[in-house]
Formats: C-alpha cells, structure tokens, sequence
C-alpha cells in the first residue's frame, strides 16, 4: 500500500459529513455515535469545512458559546488541507506534521471520496516496515 487510494480501499471511502447550519450539539451527538473525530462540512455536494473535537474546544468552551446555539458553519475550520488519491502515504504523513493537522479529506477533482486520519496513515506505515521486516528475516534465513 503506497498511495492514499490503496489506503481508502482497505478502509472504506464512507465519510461523515454535516450541514453547515446544523447546531454544533447535532454534531458532537454525530461525532459521539459514531466515535469520530472530525466531520466534512458539506454544501450543495462540496467540502466547504471541516469540524473537529479541537473546534469545539477552542470556539465554543472556550468562548462562552453554547453548542445548542451555536451553528457549525461559525466555528468550523475554512482552510481545509486537502490530499488526492494518487499522493503517498508517506507525503501526507508530511502535510499533516507540517500543517499540524490530524484529518485530510480526500478528493478526486471537486468531489469527495475519503477521509484519512493520522492513526489511519500511521498503521499504513506499521504495516509497511512489518512487511519489509518480514521480506528481510525470509531472505536471511533462506
């Protein structure tokens, strides 16, 4: 597994999305059923946004605002890093450490097809040197 598509076919390309009017408490209940960190804000059929657990904390705790008042759209992340299918795992492992970010919403043109979270792409790369380990210890003891 070397590209972030090959990734999403083992995982599953099924992403949470919410509205960006709906309140921020439907989206933590969201999040909480689910047991997610993030959701993509979705507009007529295109990312605009993306909510996270670390949104809430800062923009509405934070801030004295109440989640039941509060819409997604007014606190949600607007500067969404974005990956494509046919990127790396090891170069969006690099986009997150240095954008400081732990979801990537991927993309194939303007549509989206997945979400990939820093635990997903730190599995990929457990798997991947388990494999060469694996190769190695074959080769040497053959």
């Amino acid at each position: 597994m070397h590209t972030i598509g090959q990734l999403l076919q083992n995982k599953g390309t099924h992403v949470e999305t919410i509205d960006p009017e709906a309140t921020v408490f439907n989206a933590l209940a969201r999040m909480a059923d689910k047991e997610i960190g993030s959701l993509v804000v979705l507009q007529n059929g295109k990312p605009i946004g993306l909510f996270t657990e670390r949104d809430y904390a800062r923009n509405v705790i934070l801030k004295g605002r109440t989640s039941k008042q509060t819409k997604v759209e007014e606190i949600m992340t607007t500067r969404v890093v974005v990956v494509h299918a046919d990127q790396s795992i090891e170069e969006c492992m690099a986009i997150m450490t240095e954008k400081r970010v732990r979801h990537l919403p991927v993309l194939q043109g303007d549509r989206l097809v997945g979400i990939i979270s820093i635990g997903d792409l730190v599995k990929a790369i457990i798997e991947k040197q388990q494999f060469v380990i694996e190769q190695l210890v074959s080769y040497i003891n053959s």
